[in-house]
């Protein structure tokens, strides 16, 4: 005979299913996010006032690139698992389940137009 204890049965399931896997990876993401945005509001504050050529060669170089790429997966991803969670606390049946594919359509559909406008700039 197998006994499972309250928090046993409990552990692991949350609003969406996955328990603390959400939280854990919103965490990392938010801490990554708070790390690189700061650094990334700056280049493009010191390339937003240039003329076209000047943003073009700031986001050729290599290094903010990829900073911007980050910027755009992670954050992209965050606001889909963040969208997501709050979509499952507040919203049932098929309005849930619409929902859910709209954010993820969303944010797919963004980060892809995102890297595409930016390899066009980089390469």
């Amino acid at each position: 005979m197998r006994y499972l204890t309250a928090r046993k049965r409990a552990e692991g399931k949350g609003a969406s299913g996955t328990g603390t896997e959400d939280h854990w990876h919103m965490t990392v993401s938010a801490v990554g996010l708070a790390l690189i945005v700061p650094v990334f509001v700056v280049i493009f504050g010191r390339a937003l006032g240039g003329d076209r050529e000047e943003v073009l060669a700031t986001f050729a170089h290599p290094a903010i690139a990829i900073l911007t790429a980050l910027v755009i997966f992670a954050g992209m991803q965050h606001f889909r698992r963040g969208a997501q969670t709050m979509i499952d606390d507040y919203s049932r049946g098929t309005t849930r389940k619409i929902l859910i594919i709209s954010v993820a359509v969303l944010s797919y559909g963004l980060t892809a137009s995102g890297l595409f406008a930016l390899a066009k700039i980089a390469l």
